[in-house]
């Protein structure tokens, strides 16, 4: 059996090259990695209130504000007044935001499917298994899964 440090090197090393590929599928974007993942979760969980939104990104609600003020303003979300309470703003995105979010993971699909590609046929099956064990137990994290592409459009 793997020790512990052996499989914390191995999900650590992993997250590298996801974070490289994240990294470079947002090359010439013109948006931050903590912008493209406020408008994943407008993505994935649908128009949100400025309150609820900053609770879904972990944020402060001042961060979550200036994201949304610099995502506004490259017009890739709205804002609009909430229906039941004119006081409040919901945050929503734009057909171009729609749009970004589905070419930049379009980009890491393709880059993933180059490593898998690489990946001899007998670890792919194990990598699936492995991968799905862990997001069993990583629920903490509170990210979506990407369930169905491109439909679901995951971060």
């Amino acid at each position: 059996m793997a020790a512990l440090d052996e499989i914390i090197n191995g999900i650590l090393t992993a997250s590298r090259v996801l974070v490289g590929v994240s990294a470079r599928s947002l090359a010439d974007i013109g948006v931050t990695p903590a912008q493209f993942r406020t408008l994943v979760v407008l993505s994935s969980r649908g128009n949100s209130r400025m309150v609820e939104l900053a609770e879904r990104l972990g944020v402060g609600p001042s961060t979550a504000l200036r994201s949304v003020d610099r995502l506004e303003s490259a017009g890739l979300v709205e804002r609009t007044p909430a229906e039941r309470d004119r006081r409040e703003v919901v945050v929503g995105l734009t057909g171009e935001g729609r749009e970004l979010v589905a070419q930049v993971t379009g980009r890491r699909r393709e880059a993933i499917e180059a490593i898998v590609k690489a990946m001899p046929e007998r670890h792919r099956q194990e990598l699936l298994d492995a991968l799905g064990a862990f997001a069993a137990f990583a629920a903490a994290a509170e990210e979506p899964p990407v369930v169905d592409y491109p439909s679901e459009l995951g971060w």
